[in-house]
């Protein structure tokens, strides 16, 4: 290949990188990784949930305030 990176080349290169780090702390590396992309998923989901239950009373005061009005002109 041309200019690329033959599979070759990325084993050498992961050989070089478990000799100089070895595979317990690449092991934790990974699990830290993972466990931050958790965090981070679940903090956008909570977000989300909070964005969702801000917006509820201020459509349910919208809805009491339509109906009082529509009973205030039907009296009328």
């Amino acid at each position: 290949m041309l200019g690329g990176i033959s599979i070759w080349q990325l084993l050498i290169i992961l050989l070089i990188v478990i000799m100089l780090f070895g595979t317990k702390k690449l092991k934790n590396v990974g699990g830290d990784l993972g466990e931050a992309i958790k965090g981070f998923k679940k903090g956008l989901k909570d977000e989300d949930k909070a964005e969702l239950t801000e917006d509820k009373p201020e459509q349910v005061n919208e809805k009491v305030e339509d109906k009082a009005e529509s009973k205030d002109s039907k009296k009328s």
